[in-house]
């Protein structure tokens, strides 16, 4: 039996750093492949803070598998309909924000996972198998396995939580939202702080308690994610589509107005 390879889950497991590139303005299918051809493991397929609907988060987790990028989902919100649907779709990983609590970890971790880790209903052939039958037992379990499941961490509490979190069966990888975590604390954008510093070495230590992996998100400038990857951070959400393409363009016209004519 054959799946499409989640590059994510197996950067991890070879203890590397595990990139994704986070998708808010993308909307065409050809976004697989830039993402490919830029180097990056994974699809930040982020549906919390944009637009973008099922359909079209489904197509381009399809386009991802065909570009040898493994799509990952952003939720909106934790009804069940929301994550398996777009793991009915094709997707590889799903990410839930803001997650406070060990038993609220477990509740989505059973949505997202078939009998007998969770209660996943069964649908009709798989993407994540190219869409060939196989005997269900054997499917259901090969993408249980395979299926990454993200919790993210952007509270005081959920720091507090780490712990717990960490030790529950199927969740994958604890994900700070630094954003998030800063506004809570009241020190909005001041990732260096103490207390973020503090969050990180907690939720790294959860980690490495309960064989699961950290993952940071919110930050990126280079002496900072370096600082946090250094710490211990894998699972890294790089940038995004409209920061690239806003760095990209301003680098452009930076040099274009120097030019003396």
């Amino acid at each position: 039996m054959s799946i499409i390879p989640n590059r994510a889950r197996e950067r991890l497991a070879a203890g590397q750093l595990s990139l994704g590139m986070g998708l808010r303005q993308a909307r065409t299918v050809d976004i697989g492949r830039v993402i490919a051809v830029s180097g990056f493991d994974w699809a930040f397929i982020d549906m919390e803070h944009n637009t973008m609907g099922i359909d079209t988060a489904a197509q381009i987790a399809v386009a991802c598998h065909d570009a040898g990028v493994t799509p990952i989902v952003r939720v909106p919100g934790y009804e069940h309909y929301l994550s398996t649907r777009l793991l009915d779709a094709g997707a590889m990983g799903i990410v839930f924000p803001h997650v406070d609590s060990a038993p609220q970890a477990r509740e989505l971790v059973g949505h997202c996972k078939y009998p007998p880790m969770g209660h996943r209903s069964v649908g009709g052939p798989m993407a994540q198998l190219g869409f060939r039958p196989y005997p269900r037992a054997e499917s259901t379990a090969l993408v249980n396995q395979e299926t990454l499941m993200v919790m993210m961490l952007e509270s005081p509490q959920a720091i507090d939580a780490a712990d717990a979190i960490a030790a529950v069966p199927g969740v994958d990888v604890l994900l700070m939202g630094t954003n998030d975590l800063t506004m809570e604390l009241g020190i909005p954008g001041k990732y260096g702080d103490p207390k973020v510093v503090q969050a990180y070495e907690r939720m790294i230590a959860a980690c490495r308690a309960h064989g699961k992996y950290p993952g940071m998100g919110g930050i990126y400038d280079h002496p900072t994610m370096e600082k946090y990857i250094r710490m211990g951070a894998r699972f890294i959400l790089s940038g995004s589509d409209l920061a690239f393409l806003m760095a990209g363009a301003q680098a452009r016209t930076d040099f274009l107005r120097a030019i003396s004519v």
